[in-house]
């Protein structure tokens, strides 16, 4: 009976043994760098814990502006301190007097930080290019001035930029193939994530030191400082946002009370965004949570009244447009119009004041003579399109620089576009159409420029490290039929009717310093609001100046009363400040 005993716990505790040989060999051989669900990299947790270090430069690309300027990054002098410097007699009286700072203040810094850290942190002290000069050439280990690699924890465009965060499932998912430590950010959003791969580190810049258990120095006072010492990276991607702009367009956004929408700032010669506001903002505490998150901005909207450009051009081709025709607007689609008793207008008129009635007839016969005009013209002038730039670069087959632009739309089924009240509702932007800002104003862009549709750019290139170009984005035709010539230069003449005309929708603008274009939007979301009131989306969208176009600019303000948030205030100022600085430059 013993032996048996014997036996089975012999076995037991073989299996006990072999079970952790099995484990041992998973954690020192098989899975060093990929351990469980969560893929915990033993190699680096390891280094980790008997090392300690101050990164001064993660290795992630950065944005900048297209005069060159930092948007989400900034290097800062400052001074790194390692805290071993508590256990040893070292001149800190000098560097006390070089920081104009007292000595019992550099050591209490000292002694109240377990791990490396900038003077000052979170507001770390800066120094001058003396101060620095100065300290290193005193060789003191653990002291270290050095200009810091930061991320700006407010930065302009913030959706079109986007943010990054570690995401080790994610990170694993995207690049299966590539080395990375699992504390790798990754772009989550906006242009971080569609140039994510171009922005990946080929390593971090840091000063390390290893340490015991008790975290003092283990071999010595030694600091080492690693840089992967490649002259090409990180990269900077140039976008085409400037500065000013954007800042004074994200002032002026949040002046006027815009909670949802924002603008767009078109550079018509160059067909790139020079500014992009996106509201609400991004909540960096809890990004998920409510809509920060969404640009607004490159995301399907209800466009109302705009649409009518698209059946302006329909109508002017297929001679819908004659100057003596009238149509009766004070009727929408056969009943009273209980809003808008505008008498009979011609169809200039029409345009300018807006009237639903004109519109909505003209798209009731473009569809007797095709039901697929509307559609054809809303891809004529991009609205239903994909605008932001996209093409071949290096192994990326159609990369994209805003990788979740939505498309437009007309219809959404076959049925619809042979339905009488669907057409004639689709004709004055409601039913079914939706559009993006951003498309809505490169519509305008492509109608100054003479029906020349062109793809819009954020970015003008991606740059080394040692600002020498690794790619250009250069202008791109936008695929597809165009408008053309004749017919873009009676749109142009519509739009600036618009503001001249003494009852035009947007005669607010007349006294402006440049001479605007441009077609107003008031669409109805069915969506009922507080004190049982329906949201309605307003808009208005042109160019200008009218006879030698330089900027395209729309201003949207989502799900407000009919009788509130309008943009028309919003885009004035925006081509007042434009003209200010225009006249400042000269």
């Amino acid at each position: 009976m013993w032996k048996k005993r014997a036996l089975y716990s012999l076995g037991f505790w073989l299996l006990g043994i072999f079970a952790l040989m099995g484990r041992l060999i998973q954690l020192q051989l098989v899975s060093t760098e990929d351990l469980t669900k969560h893929h915990v990299n033993l190699i680096e947790a390891s280094v980790n814990q008997r090392s300690q270090e101050m990164v001064v430069d993660n290795g992630r690309g950065n944005f900048i502006d297209r005069n060159g300027e930092p948007l989400t990054q900034e290097k800062l002098p400052v001074l790194i301190l390692f805290p071993f410097l508590s256990k040893m007699d070292w001149d800190m009286t000098s560097i006390a007097t070089i920081l104009g700072i007292s000595s019992s203040s550099l050591k209490n810094e000292i002694e109240k930080n377990d791990k490396p850290f900038a003077l000052g942190e979170p507001d770390p002290i800066l120094l001058t290019k003396e101060q620095m000069e100065k300290i290193n050439s005193l060789h003191i280990p653990g002291v270290f001035a050095v200009n810091k690699k930061y991320n700006l924890t407010d930065y302009p465009a913030e959706q079109l930029i986007g943010i990054i965060r570690e995401n080790p499932n994610e990170l694993k998912r995207r690049y299966p193939d590539k080395e990375l430590s699992t504390q790798t950010l990754i772009g989550v959003s906006g242009m971080e994530e569609s140039f994510d791969e171009f922005l990946l580190p080929e390593g971090k810049s840091k000063l390390v030191y290893h340490v015991d258990g008790d975290g003092s120095p283990l071999f010595g006072i030694n600091v080492k400082y690693v840089d992967p010492a490649n002259p090409f990276y990180p990269v900077n991607i140039k976008t085409t946002i400037d500065t000013y702009f954007q800042n004074e367009a994200e002032r002026l956004v949040d002046e006027y009370g815009i909670t949802k929408g924002g603008l767009v700032l078109l550079d018509i010669q160059n067909n790139s965004v020079l500014a992009s506001v996106s509201r609400p903002n991004i909540n960096l505490k809890d990004p998920y949570n409510g809509l920060g998150m969404h640009n607004m901005m490159i995301e399907q909207q209800i466009v109302g009244s705009i649409f009518k450009t698209v059946v302006a051009a329909a109508a002017i081709d297929y001679n819908l447009d004659e100057p003596s025709r009238m149509f009766d607007c004070n009727v929408i689609n056969g009943k009273p119009d209980l809003q808008h008793q505008y008498g009979l207008l011609n169809f200039s008129d029409s345009f300018a004041r807006s009237c639903n009635n004109t519109f909505g007839t003209i798209a009731r016969e473009l569809k007797e003579i095709d039901p697929n005009i509307l559609e054809d013209y809303a891809g004529r002038l991009g609205l239903s399109e994909i605008v932001g730039w996209a093409g071949d670069v290096y192994h990326f087959e159609n990369f994209r620089q805003l990788k979740d632009e939505k498309k437009g739309r007309v219809f959404t089924s076959e049925d619809a576009k042979k339905d009488q009240n669907f057409v004639y509702y689709s004709g004055i932007g409601q039913h079914e159409v939706r559009a993006t800002p951003l498309a809505i104003v490169n519509m305008m862009a492509t109608i100054a420029r003479g029906g020349k549709k062109e793809m819009v750019r954020v970015a003008s290139k991606i740059e080394y490290k040692n600002q020498t170009t690794m790619t250009e984005f250069d202008k791109k035709i936008l695929p597809g039929e165009t408008i053309a010539p004749y017919t873009a230069m009676k749109l142009q003449k519509l739009l600036r009717e618009v503001i001249i005309n003494e009852n035009g929708t947007g005669r607010w603008f007349q006294e402006l310093p440049f001479e605007v274009a441009g077609k107003s939007g008031t669409a109805q979301t069915g969506v009922i609001g507080e004190n049982n009131q329906e949201l309605h989306n307003k808009w208005f969208a042109g160019y200008f100046p009218y006879k030698n176009p330089r900027y395209a600019l729309v201003t949207v303000n989502l799900g407000v009363p009919a009788d509130e948030g309008g943009v028309n205030p919003l885009f004035a100022d925006m081509v007042k400040l434009i003209y200010e600085k225009e006249q400042q430059n000269q």
